[in-house]
């Protein structure tokens, strides 16, 4: 089965999971599993926008580790930062074909090679990102982002 054919497959899956269930932790939980469970990636998570309060400017805030599946991870990850922080400050989907080569690439694992951040965007607002790492070099392409942007649309 192609990728194209294992998204399509999975989409209707995340949707039934999702369905109803306004609680976006627990549905961020069951979407991480079911991705890392289909492609078996290296991690497979949520980083959160972790507000002080809603006053604060965004570059004071960090993200929060969320629901993932994988080894530890980083705690927080700082506006700007790091392949999450970048996406984040971007409001979108960040493919890096090689973490090595990316300019302030934060390491939590040293076997992970190449990273997708997709940003899960609430009324113009990121709230949150999905974060996948492989310890393939160049594993995501413009399909993995295609069909992560629809998953993260519906969480």
């Amino acid at each position: 089965m192609s990728k194209q054919e294992t998204y399509q497959a999975l989409l209707p899956q995340i949707e039934s999971l999702v369905a109803g269930e306004k609680d976006e932790i627990a549905n961020m939980a069951n979407v991480a599993a079911a991705l890392h469970e289909t492609f078996s990636f290296w991690w497979t998570g949520f980083y959160r926008v972790g507000r002080q309060n809603g006053t604060a400017p965004v570059e004071s805030v960090q993200l929060v580790l969320g629901p993932f599946q994988g080894p530890v991870a980083c705690t927080r990850i700082p506006y700007g930062k790091g392949v999450c922080g970048t996406a984040w400050q971007r409001a979108e989907t960040v493919i890096v074909p090689n973490v090595h080569e990316f300019a302030g690439h934060i390491a939590c694992s040293s076997a992970s090679n190449s990273e997708i951040v997709v940003p899960v965007i609430r009324h113009n607002q990121v709230v949150a990102v999905l974060d996948i790492d492989s310890t393939d070099f160049n594993t995501f392409d413009e399909t993995d982002k295609y069909y992560l942007e629809q998953i993260c649309s519906r969480i």
